[in-house]
C-alpha cells in the first residue's frame, strides 16, 4: 500500500469551490474547500436516532445532513459489542468496527459515497471522494456519536492532528483517541481505505513518525478478515 499523493492536494493546487443547488446552508449552493478538518456537528434524538453532518468531495467542499434511524444505532452497537474483552486489542478494534458501521450507514443514505476508494490516486473524477480532511472531520463526528452514545468505553475524543502541515507533498490529516487509562493518543485514520471499510489504528506518535499501519507491529491490529469475530482477541 502506497500514499502516493498528500492528502488535500486539490485544495493546495485549487483552492476549489463546488457548486450545488442540492446544499443547504447556503444560498447559491456553493461551498469552499477548507484546509483543516471541520468541527463535530451532530444531535442525538430522545429516541436513539442521530442527525448528523458528512462532508465529501475533497476538503469538505460538499456537506451534507443525513439521519441514521435508532434501528440503525441499535444494529451499530450490536455488532460493536462483537469483541467484548476488555483488553486493549478489543477495544480498538471497537473503535474499528463502530467507524466501518458509521460509514456504512452514511453510505446507505448517500450513495456517491460508494465511489470513494483509498488515498486519492483514482478518484479525482468521482462524485462522493474523500480525502484526510473529509475523513477526518467524519471519523471525528462519528467518534463523537459513539462516545456520546456511550460505546466508547476507556476513549475520549481528541481534535484531529496534523503531519507535515506546510508539507506539499505529505500533508496529512488523522482523528484521533485517547486512552484514559493510559494517557496515549491514538490514531485513528480512514483515509487509507474506502468508505465502509474499517479504518487504520496506531499510536499517534507512530503516525506522526509515518509508519505504517499495515506494517509490523501495526498489522495485527489492523486486520481485514473475512469474519468480524476474527476481529477480537487476535492478539
Amino acid at each position: 500500500m502506497r500514499e502516493l499523493t498528500p492528502c488535500v492536494l486539490l485544495f493546495i493546487v485549487t483552492g476549489l469551490a463546488v457548486a450545488d443547488a442540492s446544499l443547504t446552508g447556503s444560498p447559491d449552493g456553493v461551498r469552499q474547500s477548507v484546509s483543516s478538518p471541520l468541527p463535530p456537528k451532530y444531535v442525538i434524538g430522545p429516541d436513539g436516532s442521530v442527525k448528523l453532518r458528512i462532508c465529501f468531495n475533497w476538503s469538505c467542499s460538499r456537506r451534507e445532513n443525513l439521519i441514521f434511524t435508532s434501528d440503525d444505532i441499535a444494529l451499530l452497537k450490536r455488532r460493536m459489542r462483537t469483541c467484548p474483552d476488555k483488553g486493549l486489542h478489543d477495544r480498538l478494534q471497537r473503535v474499528r468496527i463502530g467507524i466501518w458501521q458509521m460509514e456504512s450507514l452514511a453510505q446507505k443514505y448517500q450513495p456517491l459515497l460508494a465511489n470513494d476508494l483509498a488515498i486519492n490516486d483514482f478518484e479525482a473524477a468521482a462524485t462522493g471522494r474523500m480525502d484526510c480532511v473529509d475523513n477526518s472531520s467524519n471519523t471525528t463526528t462519528y467518534l463523537s456519536i459513539l462516545r456520546d452514545i456511550g460505546e466508547l468505553d476507556g476513549w475520549s475524543v481528541s481534535s484531529p492532528r496534523v503531519r507535515k502541515r506546510f508539507n506539499f507533498t505529505a500533508v496529512h490529516w488523522t482523528a484521533v483517541i485517547i486512552d484514559t487509562e493510559t494517557g496515549v493518543s491514538w490514531s485513528v485514520d480512514s483515509w487509507y481505505r474506502p468508505n465502509g471499510h474499517l479504518p487504520m489504528v496506531m499510536p499517534l506518535r507512530s503516525w506522526i513518525a509515518e509508519k505504517k499501519a499495515w506494517e509490523p507491529p501495526f498489522e495485527r491490529l489492523n486486520t481485514t478478515p473475512r469474519s468480524v469475530r476474527a476481529l477480537c482477541n487476535a492478539q
